[in-house]
């Protein structure tokens, strides 16, 4: 009596889901990742912000040049923020997430114009230099406040990527 010789099926194939990235350390935390790239954001919005306010200043004057700096990069901040920092690539809501980044920028305005208000106060003959540092450090006060917000308000939806 011969063997009977039986054909074993294929092994089914291997289907992957889409990849998920396993972060080690302190990057397996959103919230670190999520600083991170805003923190990279915020340096290109701060440059291209002082850059344009040095510019405007000699024309302006000090509140309207820190204003128009400011109101100008925050389209650029929150479209950057939106979609680098938080990771939402859907054009859903997307006019909303603006309109609640300039809200966003208004209370920023807030800090660093009062900062501004603040430094001619004590020092009405402040240089350019003097109101660059002053809004540049009032800024990272600003800057905390506004990732506050857009984590917790305006993309809480994409709080955990």
């Amino acid at each position: 009596m011969e063997p009977e010789l039986t054909q074993q099926a294929p092994a089914p194939a291997v289907v992957h889901g889409p990849k998920s990235r396993r972060h080690r350390g302190i990057l397996r935390y959103p919230v670190v990742r999520q600083l991170i790239r805003f923190t990279g954001v915020g340096v290109v919005c701060t440059v291209t912000s002082l850059a344009l306010y040095a510019f405007s200043r000699p024309w302006l004057g000090s509140q309207p040049a820190n204003a128009t700096a400011l109101v100008l990069t925050s389209f650029m901040n929150t479209a950057l923020n939106r979609r680098l920092t938080f990771k939402i690539t859907e054009r859903r809501r997307m006019k909303r997430d603006h309109l609640n980044g300039l809200i966003v920028i208004l209370v920023a305005l807030l800090i660093t114009g009062g900062s501004l208000g603040v430094l001619h106060w004590l020092r009405p003959e402040a240089t350019v230099a003097d109101e660059l540092w002053t809004t540049t450090l009032s800024g990272f006060a600003a800057t905390a406040v506004r990732f506050t917000m857009l984590r917790h308000w305006i993309f809480r939806r994409a709080r955990h990527r």
